[in-house]
């Protein structure tokens, strides 16, 4: 099963929560706004909060109700964890062109991977280790870029993500026969049994959108030898942050270190 049944309008519609933002309004210090053009014509709009030269660059993908420009309330905690942040957007969030699709998400993010280091060269950052993130929906695209290249990473974090897409439309709302046998469309665990980078889960252990089983699941099939789950009690989906705002960046920058060492 690929993924462009996603692309069914009443999919689209539990997947994606797109909003515009336009470039160039952070009033933080070193913040850089940027696109990223795609080969259909479309582009992703990203914005980097920039660190010193040779920190860990965090390469960002965040969950289907946020946009860029959201992380301006947290990028100093990313800061001080000691990396930059690159929070990447998907089509139609921010100041990105065309329209959110499931079955552009996956190849979205790998011309975006693809032109980073020109992205990263040009703001002297070219040196900085790479990590991936991705939060909810964001752990689609980033497993998937640690799957395809695990070479051009040095770790991977998961906050809140899925391991079965099906289940979680189920969720959602969105009621689809999984038919026998037919690989998930958009391929999680799958993919994460084949990741060997270093991992990080972080997960509410009261996330009632995306149970806390699927971090699990994710942390089980990895068969990396550097990995940690972080299981919050009493956290859910969206308050991760407010509850244990000090364990949840503590946990980051400590697995910094020890993938870097």
């Amino acid at each position: 099963m690929d993924s462009t049944f996603l692309d069914h309008p009443q999919a689209l519609a539990v997947l994606f929560h797109p909003r515009s933002a336009k470039p160039g309004r952070s009033r933080l210090p070193n913040v850089d706004d940027g696109s990223i053009a795609l080969s259909d014509g479309a582009s992703l709009g990203y914005r980097l909060y920039k660190h010193e030269p040779g920190a860990p660059v965090i390469v960002y993908f965040h969950g289907n109700g946020e946009i860029a420009p959201d992380y301006d309330y947290s990028a100093g905690e990313y800061r001080r964890a000691g990396a930059s942040l690159l929070v990447i957007d998907y089509r139609g969030y921010g100041w990105s062109t065309g329209q959110p699709l499931a079955s552009t998400l996956l190849s979205d993010a790998e011309q975006a991977a693809d032109v980073l280091p020109d992205i990263l060269e040009a703001v002297g950052l070219g040196s900085s280790p790479l990590f991936l993130m991705g939060r909810s929906l964001g752990s689609a695209p980033a497993i998937h870029l640690a799957h395809r290249n695990p070479d051009r990473y040095k770790g991977l974090i998961i906050e809140s993500g899925f391991s079965l897409t099906i289940p979680l439309l189920a969720r959602l709302g969105l009621v689809v026969p999984q038919m026998s046998g037919a690989p998930d469309p958009l391929g999680n665990l799958d993919k994460m049994r084949e990741v060997r980078l270093p991992l990080l889960v972080i997960h509410g252990e009261n996330d009632q959108l995306i149970p806390v089983s699927n971090g699990q699941a994710l942390y089980d099939a990895s068969p990396a030898d550097l990995k940690r789950i972080v299981r919050v009690p009493y956290a859910g989906h969206n308050d991760l942050m407010m509850v244990a705002v000090d364990d949840y960046f503590a946990a980051i920058k400590d697995f910094l270190r020890d993938t870097l060492r």
